[in-house]
């Protein structure tokens, strides 16, 4: 059993509740096995030592089964949850706040010439624009990479919506990038049982959407000889090694750690209560022995908004106490909705959205009427003062997908002054040179301008399976 003295240092009152309680455990398994009394000693000064640590946090004194709920966001301060992200900033989450809330890194400029070295590859541009922003252990990846160690990536989608929207591209588009740099094995989880726990979805359209989900995956060009994707609803029935895990799991999460993570209520139902043992599973290469045979020490890396994070803080919280590596993680910015970055884009809001199997028409109309726009109030203030690229949401879609940093910066200091684009409604067709900020943007990327084809390609490929 590992000694929770040697792990990273706690972030946050849950984490220092979590890290008490797995000393504890750690103290009655040493008392258990007649360690010797210097061991003990040891184990129980730690223990002591985590619990004024928790007390000095959170004002009050441990109570084992009573983990701290985190406080509430004022109404000036961003709120960031697996299901709802919300902010009163025009400019979007203030991430900087958000890595020190939730404890992890910012990936700076020296690793990301770490990851270039390695690699031997140019960084993506969601590494040179800070799209991905914060990580957890990637300098031990790069550490085990370096010394010809294995590692697997892994990410996943909850099947919601039969077509996917540009938001939910981006941690794919990123993680393709890693496969192709890295030359890893890549697994893919599609939460449609967790879909049909939330959602008002039948077991059937969740599944059904899982399929289609699938497709806009597929199209994004992973490597078939080293992509698995699968469904829960298939893959639990037909994976001891998978199952197995998630009891693992289950049994080290108390409800009252659920709660104080995930907000649950005494009214959730418990499949909700049990799911985050599901989603934590696949960091783990022992759930998949068709892949890793039976390995249990494979590092993972999860590529994921930073909405994710509390179900991976929980699972590396978890790790060393079933004897796993703790997954490493890569956290994304959030991809604003067209209406503006206060909240991310949704699938629930077709008007907030620009789905992948929506035609070129449709994306500029939505764009044209949607999109929230950098301009001043009057056409006369605009020509005279410029736009601002910092909450316009079409430039900041450019931020996603133009990979010339080059051309991005030109149209960003035309958007900035009077040459830039005209105020949205005052023209009827509008140039790309004229009007930068309304450029489709969306073409630009490689991955994107194809994906109507791949995925009509790709269509008949099974979800579920190993590909072939």
């Amino acid at each position: 059993m590992a000694d929770v003295a040697n792990s990273e240092p706690p972030a946050s009152p849950l984490e220092l509740f979590n890290s008490i309680t797995a000393q504890g455990e750690l103290v009655r398994a040493l008392k258990a096995g007649e360690a010797s009394e210097d061991e003990i000693d040891t184990a129980v000064k730690m223990l002591l030592s985590l619990k004024m640590s928790y007390k000095a946090t959170v004002g009050e004194d441990y109570k084992a089964d009573c983990p701290p709920r985190n406080p509430a966001p004022g109404p000036e301060e961003d709120f960031v949850d697996p299901w709802t992200v919300q902010t009163s900033s025009a400019k979007g989450i203030d991430y900087d706040k958000l890595i020190v809330r939730f404890g992890s890194s910012k990936i700076d400029k020296e690793l990301i010439n770490r990851i270039e070295r390695a690699t031997g590859q140019k960084p993506h541009r969601f590494l040179r624009r800070g799209i991905f922003f914060s990580h957890r252990d990637m300098n031990q990846v790069l550490d085990a990479y370096e010394n010809k160690k294995p590692f697997y990536l892994y990410t996943g989608r909850g099947p919601s919506s039969e077509a996917m929207h540009l938001g939910h591209l981006i941690p794919f588009i990123f993680t393709k990038w890693l496969q192709d740099v890295f030359n890893v094995p890549l697994v893919i989880q599609m939460t449609d049982d967790e879909k049909y726990l939330w959602k008002d979805l039948t077991l059937d359209q969740a599944y059904g959407y899982a399929v289609e989900n699938a497709k806009d995956i597929i199209a994004c060009g992973f490597d078939i000889n080293k992509t698995f994707i699968f469904s829960d609803l298939d893959y639990m029935g037909m994976s001891p090694g998978f199952y197995r895990n998630v009891v693992k799991i289950q049994k080290h999460v108390t409800f009252n750690q659920a709660k104080g993570i995930f907000g649950f209520t005494d009214s959730d139902c418990v499949g909700k209560i049990s799911f985050p043992a599901i989603q934590a599973a696949p960091s783990f290469s022992s759930s998949f022995p068709q892949i890793f045979r039976d390995r249990t020490d494979i590092q993972c890396l999860i590529p994921c908004a930073i909405d994710q994070d509390p179900y991976f803080r929980m699972t590396r919280d978890v790790a060393p106490r079933i004897g796993y590596p703790k997954p490493a993680l890569l956290h994304s910015t959030f991809f604003p909705a067209l209406q503006g970055a206060q909240t991310k884009m949704s699938a629930s809001d077709p008007n907030s959205s620009i789905f992948l199997t929506d035609s070129a028409k449709q994306i500029k109309t939505k764009v044209n009427k949607h999109a929230f726009s950098g301009g001043k109030d009057t056409v006369e203030e605009h020509r005279q003062f410029g736009g601002n690229c910092d909450v316009d949401v079409s430039f900041m879609y450019l931020t996603f997908f133009l990979e010339d940093d080059d051309r991005l910066e030109q149209i960003k200091q035309l958007g900035a002054h009077r040459w830039s684009y005209v105020v949205q409604g005052e023209a009827g067709v509008l140039e790309a040179d004229t009007n930068p900020f309304l450029t489709p943007a969306l073409w630009c990327d490689p991955c994107w301008s194809q994906h109507p084809h791949q995925r009509s390609a790709h269509a008949v490929r099974a979800v579920g399976c190993p590909a072939q």
